[in-house]
């Protein structure tokens, strides 16, 4: 998914633009890649995206209690952070980095909308059958291990539903932004260890939130359902149309798109002279 081997050791804008024509090649090359290829690694992504809700549960479960609500949320937003590392180092294909990145050739003209199309129906099908059947095994483990309480997804399920329409939507698109954010960064990350780091942070703040990510919160929400905590099909449903439609315009409006521009249609020079002796 993405190429840590991408940035030079400096920053100028031409160091910016290696960092994008890369990015831009990773892209086409995910875009070429077969269907099965896709669903395989989509199923392998949504599961284990589905670790960050897994260990939110079970965070919830051991500590109902926390000292304050600063406290609870920096421990979910850590645990949930898991889930995206997994993912993002271990490469494989999750639709909201798609979100941002698939858009790059559409942008550059190496790609079509049908292209990428393509991409994001099976990235995304196979991501959520990915959520659910984790949430279907949490379901059945969790209590049995005593490591997740229904309680305990009923509270993260809590945490996303109950808002109208435009706060998921707009909720979405800031975890949108944040998964582009972690997926951009990662690219330009010199080194693994600075790579994880990046990840990390970014993607502790849609937990810290919670801000609403459409294939996190499914495996929440739907977890929440299968222990029996009265969630309903229809604000499952209710839930994902509206996060999904905000992750794809965060990733792509805030992410891709200013990325692209600044860097094709920005006027930064390649070289700055500069004489000492005018420098007070």
């Amino acid at each position: 998914m993405v190429d840590q081997q991408t940035a030079g050791s400096t920053t100028d804008s031409r160091n910016f633009k290696q960092i994008l024509e890369k990015q831009v090649e990773n892209a086409i090359r995910e875009l070429r890649r077969s269907n099965g290829a896709l669903v395989v690694s989509g199923l392998a992504a949504g599961m284990n995206v589905s670790f960050g809700a897994l260990f939110m549960a079970m965070a919830l479960t051991f500590m109902p209690e926390f000292g304050s609500d600063l406290a609870k949320q920096l421990t979910l937003a850590s645990v949930s952070a898991v889930g995206f590392l997994l993912v993002m180092i271990g490469q494989t294909e999750l639709f909201t980095a798609h979100t941002t990145m698939a858009w790059l050739p559409v942008l550059s003209g190496h790609a079509d909308l049908r292209d990428l199309g393509r991409l994001w129906s099976i990235i995304y099908a196979a991501n959520l059958v990915g959520c659910t059947v984790f949430a279907g095994l949490v379901s059945v483990l969790g209590p049995a291990l005593g490591i997740v309480s229904p309680s305990s997804f009923g509270s993260l399920a809590e945490a996303l539903l109950p808002f109208s329409w435009w706060t998921i939507l707009l909720s979405g698109v800031v975890a949108g932004w944040l998964m582009g954010l972690a997926t951009w960064l990662l690219a330009a990350s010199r080194e693994t260890v600075s790579g994880v780091l990046v990840v990390f942070v970014v993607t502790a703040g849609i937990g810290f939130g919670p801000f609403h990510h459409s294939l996190l919160g499914t495996t929440e929400v739907l977890g929440a359902m299968f222990l029996g905590t009265g969630v309903t099909l229809a604000q499952f449903g209710h839930f994902l149309l509206w996060t999904t439609l905000g992750n794809i315009v965060g990733g792509f409006v805030f992410v891709a798109l200013l990325n692209y521009g600044q860097i094709y249609y920005g006027d930064t020079p390649d070289s700055v002279d500069v004489d000492p002796e005018n420098i007070e």
